[in-house]
């Protein structure tokens, strides 16, 4: 088989490939009919069997028996890559789950192109770690580790929001100057780039740690983590007196990266002893279904779902995975105070962006929304407020990236 490049989109949520084909660029199917698959993994203690994508969350809504995990690229840099977990009668740590992942892409686009690909060109954040940058340079450190463990013998990186400038340059006239405004499952990335002879000129990029699983994060602390008992008093063992509720074991489960740990002894005991002494014992006794139960991911889901629900019309988040017809309310008007923060981060990261490229907001002509999140309308809004003359561009919001890398592997 010839030897190419495989461009890869490794999103928190998503993850995509392409390459190139007589000078143009060619998103592969990794899934039946999809150019893109949910960057998810299941470990399936009965079949022995590793699943990845659509399949793995399918074992996870249909209650099969193993450890599902998503938003692995969240784990990077941080202490939990190294730590070593008993995965089907295996120890592993984050390297070798995340280089499984990559294998798996890796033998789907090599299936699918007949090609074979020994180096990847792989997107990245600007920053993985916001204003940590140990942490930022360990982030890519690792993900390096894991290309190279997958079957890769060589893999460069290029800016994920460098990438989306690049594949929308062809639809700007030139001397236009545009604003890529990323917003992935774990990041926020900005690029301002001008469109000169020939392609794009870079002037600014910028990124800060807020996505996608952040929303679904403060929609589940806000809005469905009550339910379980958050906020609520617990009785102390002697007296009349009460305390609340201590946060940790809430915020915990409401965060995609950390719910698959959630499920020891230790934290379960804990989860009894808070029912036990409960001044409402109803709330806290979902809290210990949820996890022994191994609900964590269901409810996270569900944030999820009703995140995009909410995003059109007010909504409901269906709890029922965890209690017949348990729902939690969600306006738009609660979606939007609930991100207010989380948007007021992202608004901050775009004028630094524009800053660090010595322009006013009307400079900018064009704003080029990519990653799901960025349709957003809390998101639409505060960007379109903070560039008013800007033109919104939303027509490759989930393929930009991967155009991008494709074109620039040539």
């Amino acid at each position: 088989m010839q030897a190419q490049t495989l461009a890869i989109d490794f999103g928190t949520s998503n993850t995509a490939v392409g390459f190139m084909l007589n000078g143009a660029p060619v998103l592969l199917d990794i899934e039946p009919n999809s150019p893109t698959l949910p960057t998810s993994i299941f470990f399936d203690y009965d079949s022995r069997e590793t699943l990845v994508g659509t399949p793995a969350n399918k074992a996870l809504i249909d209650g099969e028996y193993g450890r599902f995990m998503r938003a692995l690229k969240s784990v990077l840099g941080t202490s939990i890559m190294h730590e070593k977990r008993r995965l089907m009668d295996e120890q592993m740590d984050f390297i070798e789950i995340i280089s499984r992942f990559l294998r798996e892409i890796k033998t789907r686009a090599e299936t699918a192109s007949g090609l074979r690909f020994n180096t990847a060109l792989s997107g990245r954040p600007v920053h993985f770690h916001s204003n940590d940058p140990q942490k930022d340079a360990q982030a890519l450190a690792d993900l390096r580790a894991c290309y190279l463990a997958a079957g890769f013998t060589d893999v460069e990186f290029m800016l994920e929001p460098e990438a989306a400038a690049l594949a929308n340059h062809s639809h700007l006239a030139q001397g236009t100057i545009g604003m890529i405004v990323d917003i992935g499952g774990g990041t926020s990335d900005f690029t301002i780039f001008e469109i000169v002879k020939g392609g794009i000129r870079i002037l600014a990029s910028h990124g800060v740690r807020v996505g996608g699983t952040d929303f679904d994060r403060k929609l589940s602390i806000d809005h469905i983590m009550p339910l379980l008992g958050k906020g609520s008093q617990i009785c102390k063992a002697f007296g009349n007196e009460t305390m609340p509720t201590p946060n940790a074991i809430f915020h915990n489960l409401a965060t995609w990266q950390k719910i698959p740990f959630m499920y020891t002894r230790e934290i379960r005991r804990e989860a009894d002893e808070l029912f036990r002494y409960a001044a409402e014992p109803a709330l806290l006794k979902r809290l210990a279904d949820t996890l022994e139960n191994e609900l964590g991911h269901d409810l996270a889901f569900a944030a999820e779902h009703g995140k995009i629900a909410a995003n059109i019309a007010d909504a409901e988040i269906d709890l029922s995975a965890l209690e017949r017809r348990l729902t939690a309310p969600l306006s738009q008007a609660a979606l939007g105070q609930s991100l207010e923060a989380l948007t007021a981060k992202i608004k901050t990261a775009a004028a630094e962006t524009l800053a660090s490229a010595s322009l006013t907001p009307d400079q900018i002509s064009s704003l080029i929304f990519v990653g799901g999140s960025s349709l957003m309308g809390v998101v639409e809004a505060t960007l379109q407020s903070q560039f008013p003359t800007a033109k919104p561009h939303r027509t490759s919001a989930f393929t930009a990236v991967i155009e991008g890398l494709t074109l620039a592997t040539r």
